[in-house]
């Protein structure tokens, strides 16, 4: 049976849907020379005031307009956080199951947007945007991509499939924001691979993620950024 790994903003969540052909494309991903995730110290940013509401968050997504033609939105599927079980990493799983399905940060404003690129489920990309106090929003991030590069094989078992996992530390961009943090995964699951990039900034009280195809990652990256980041 073929199984479709469907990526959140921060973990995993296996949907059993058929996987279209094998996805191991990454074209555009800087991955030969891993380093350090997580730069930048959350003490070098000027703290905001206050948090974003969540519909200011909503208004600052990429949209289709954003992203140029062959984009369609992905409908959001609702956070699975039963029958998850880590394997193999045991920082992982010390923070509980909802670290592998995304739910571990609970932030109290957040938006969320996915795309699939020219109709093909295999090339998809999504952003997540939430607003906090600078320094809570450098140590969940810093504390969930710390656990899931800390161990470079694991294995999530989800709805009962087994789901074998690499992660590798990728370079930061660290012209971008106040800190960074990016990781390349492969997801293999019943003969079939997919490998996803995903890339944190956090610019004082703003975190962007945005996790998908690394060569869409890498193409939207600094539009995502430049938007949530603009003023008025």
């Amino acid at each position: 049976m073929r199984v479709r790994v469907a990526i959140t903003a921060l973990g995993i969540t296996a949907a059993l849907l058929a996987l279209p052909a094998c996805s191991t494309d990454t074209t555009g991903a800087e991955h030969q020379a891993p380093s350090s995730a997580g730069t930048g110290k959350p003490t070098d940013a000027v703290q905001k005031p206050a948090a974003l509401s969540s519909a200011a968050l909503e208004s600052r997504l990429l949209d289709q307009s954003d992203l140029g033609s062959g984009y369609l939105p992905k409908p959001e599927r609702p956070a699975q956080h039963d029958g998850v079980t880590v394997i193999g990493c045991p920082a992982l799983s010390e923070l509980g199951g909802d670290a592998a399905t995304g739910g571990t940060l609970t932030f109290p404003h957040k938006a969320k947007a996915a795309f699939t690129y020219a109709g093909d489920s295999s090339s998809e990309i999504s952003e997540e945007l939430d607003s906090d106090a600078a320094t809570r929003l450098s140590a969940d991030i810093g504390r969930i991509f710390d656990a899931m590069t800390g161990c470079p094989t694991y294995q999530v078992v989800a709805g009962g499939t087994p789901i074998d996992i690499t992660t590798q530390k990728l370079p930061a961009p660290r012209r971008l924001g106040d800190q960074q943090w990016s990781q390349l995964l492969t997801f293999t699951a019943g003969g079939q691979s997919t490998v996803v990039k995903q890339t944190a900034i956090r610019d004082g009280n703003l975190l962007l993620i945005v996790s998908g195809a690394p060569a869409l990652v890498d193409r939207h990256l600094g539009k995502a950024l430049a938007k949530a980041t603009a003023i008025g």
